[in-house]
């Protein structure tokens, strides 16, 4: 029987499973007993503390080898030194095609005075790689022979003695030095190697990392089905982030809250990997047992960070002196803290030097709009990134712990540091890249109110050559005028009605931007409207049905051309916002609102079809608006605005967008107006 137990953990392991069986304990830990927060700390000195206490343990220099085959060791660190097996060339070789010769026979020759030798006796014909012939000493190449024939060459150049030879040894010697231990290997090394006939070599074995999620809320990707259910992906995220450091990951499965399962898969990861992450419960929640668990385990160095995103992390040593990891369950949480602690201390482990944010790639850019931050932590910011006026410029994006979407679009992330209380509109900051600056240089900067249709521009755009990128941050329509007018978007998206006149853009670019010449070139006609869930439970038609008790009513930002409307009609149809519950609720763009809707947050939200269809909502039509692309007049001829030209007036273009719903295209690409 023991035996067949061994046998299971022998399989769970090879899975990923806990290898340390527990039955489950309905042990749960009194609140006043569970340990909260530590005092947070600075980045710097949690990252500190927590490499000191590796290096003290051994962690560090603990290597375990393996041996590969050289064509596959790019990325891989030598575990020892790698010395040339044989010379390359390992004979002495002709450099250039021509004959070989022996350099005193062509003294005398020059273009004047050429000379003639026997091929075959005095003149041997070679390519490039050839063994240079016994008695011969010299190359001379095509280009200086003339009158070729079977028998004889005419040589119109002296040459000196292995003169385009290559000697053995000239690129590497027998038994010299060619890599030291912990050297990394790149692309030309893995060439070096072979050439010098070391056909393996002993490099460190990547550290394995094993992630247990934790909760019970946790599903498989693709099975959310009920309210309550959380895509587990955050071991995803983070195994990729491992593997492009220098590490392994081992996934195991997700665990409940509770303490004594939680402590025996970590227990049992601890066996079989170099350090183990556990994937949210490092808060201070009812069920979060991070740092209790991990407690007794080791010795907890680190509960708490002043960060934003990413406080809650725990940074401990086991009693084996593995790394022991707790990770926030928000994924942008978990990703900044995986690039602030996780990444030094693989580098360090793979014996490169730590990892450090003076390592990262940054340039300067102008921060496109003003930023509050709380000025007690150091708060991570995703930025959009693209040239304006020829100066990198930056829009934040979405700042939420849970917005992964924010992460995936970034070309960056600005830093605003303890102490400081925001940014400023304008001011220089630098960001850390996510991107090379040369992909940059093609990318369309685009500040504005949101729509479906921009994303769709992008993939038609990025299908071009050269390809071209439209970066979009929800600023809002006015918002994005705004952005112009300060140079710090390259074009805008706009849907902004003037009541006086009944016309869309044209007359609030001339107010905010009368000293710039502006195109406003037609994207789509879109139609607007009241977002409510399937069947209009509520029976809600008209505006004043939103006015009504238990009415939950979710509203986009102001500044937003959809905001401008709602308070347009509102204000014909003589309705007081305030009587509106939720009307101060906002959300940047469409498709936020749809989602508050189909989740049952909110009863209804305004916003466009399009958004409405995506999520199989009801909709309830109040008009349709212009939505324009505002174009500085000076860039209109640009060849970054005349792929978007091309695009909008592609075919294929707008019948993906009729697809999407609501829209007419009839006007799509046409100029509408000028200022």
């Amino acid at each position: 029987m023991t035996d067949q137990k061994d046998a299971e953990r022998s399989k769970d392991a090879e899975r990923g499973e806990c290898a340390v069986h527990v039955e489950r304990s309905e042990r749960t830990i009194p609140l006043a007993r569970r340990k909260l927060y530590l005092e947070p700390i600075a980045v710097d000195e949690a990252l500190q503390r927590f490499q000191d206490a590796l290096e003290q343990g051994g962690w560090f220099d603990d290597h375990a080898v393996e041996t590969v085959p050289s064509d596959s060791a790019d990325g891989r660190v030598l575990a020892s030194a790698v010395y040339a097996k044989v010379s390359s060339p390992h004979y002495p070789a002709s450099a250039m095609d021509g004959v070989a010769v022996s350099a005193t026979d062509t003294t005398s020759a020059s273009d004047h005075a050429p000379i003639t030798l026997a091929l075959g006796n005095q003149a041997v014909i070679v390519d490039t790689g050839d063994p240079i012939p016994a008695g011969c000493n010299a190359v001379v190449m095509w280009e200086d022979l003339i009158n070729i024939n079977d028998q004889n060459v005419t040589i119109t150049a002296a040459v000196p003695p292995w003169h385009h030879v290559r000697m053995v040894g000239e690129d590497i010697v027998k038994n010299e030095l060619l890599f030291p231990a912990l050297y990394q290997l790149g692309p030309a090394d893995i060439g070096a190697l072979l050439a010098a006939g070391v056909l393996s070599v002993t490099v460190l074995q990547k550290p394995l990392f094993g992630l247990i999620p934790t909760g019970p809320e946790l599903v498989q990707p693709g099975n959310v089905s009920k309210p309550g259910d959380i895509a587990e992906y955050n071991s995803a995220i983070l195994s990729a982030y491992l593997r492009r450091w220098g590490a392994e990951a081992r996934i195991y499965p997700p665990q409940p809250d509770d303490p004594t399962l939680i402590k025996g898969c970590i227990t049992a990861a601890l066996v079989e990997c170099d350090a183990v992450c556990l994937l949210a419960g490092s808060s201070a929640g009812r069920d979060d047992y991070g740092s209790t668990v991990i407690g007794e385990l080791g010795q907890l160095l680190v509960h708490g960070v002043a960060a934003k995103p990413g406080k809650p992390v725990i940074l401990a040593v086991a009693s084996s002196g593995k790394p022991l990891i707790g990770v926030p369950g928000y994924p942008v949480s978990a990703a900044t803290i995986a690039d602030l602690y996780l990444a030094p201390i693989i580098a360090a482990k793979n014996g490169r030097a730590p990892h450090t944010s003076s390592d990262k790639k940054v340039a300067p850019a102008r921060f496109g709009r003003r930023l509050e931050s709380s000025g007690g932590v150091d708060e991570f910011v995703q930025v959009r990134l693209g040239p304006v006026n020829g100066t990198l410029t930056a829009l934040p994006l979405s700042r939420g712990a849970g917005v992964i979407s924010s992460l995936a679009r970034a070309d960056g992330r600005v830093i605003v540091p303890r102490g400081q209380t925001g940014i400023e509109a304008g001011q220089t900051v630098q960001v850390e890249l996510y991107r090379e600056l040369s992909a940059l240089g093609h990318q369309i900067l685009l500040g504005g109110s949101h729509d479906l249709t921009l994303d769709v521009i992008n993939g038609h755009l990025m299908r071009r050559r050269p390809p071209y990128t439209l970066a979009s941050a929800p600023l809002g329509s006015l918002g994005g005028l705004m952005a112009l007018k300060r140079g710090e978007a390259l074009i805008a998206g706009s849907h902004l009605l003037d009541p006086e006149t009944g016309r869309y853009n044209i007359d609030y670019a001339r107010k905010y931007l009368p000293e710039m010449k502006l195109i406003g070139l037609s994207l789509v006609r879109r139609e607007q409207g009241f977002m409510v869930a399937k069947g209009n439970p509520l029976k809600l038609k008209t505006l004043h049905d939103l006015a009504q008790p238990g009415v939950r009513f979710i509203n986009r930002q102001r500044g937003s051309g959809t905001r401008v409307l709602l308070d347009w009609l509102l204000t014909r149809e003589q309705i007081d916002p305030a009587a509106i519950f939720g009307y101060e609720t906002e959300e940047y763009t469409h498709l936020a609102v749809a989602a508050a809707v189909s989740a049952g947050s909110v009863d209804a939200g305004i916003g466009i079809y399009a958004a409405a269809a995506a999520l199989d909502l009801d909709f309830i039509p109040i008009g349709s608006e212009w939505y324009d692309l505002i174009i500085p007049a000076v860039i209109f001829d640009s060849a970054m605005i005349g792929a978007l030209r091309e695009v909008l007036a592609d075919e294929s273009f707008k019948q993906e967008i009729v697809g999407l719903g609501g829209y007419s295209v009839e006007q799509t690409g046409a100029l509408r107006w000028t200022t």
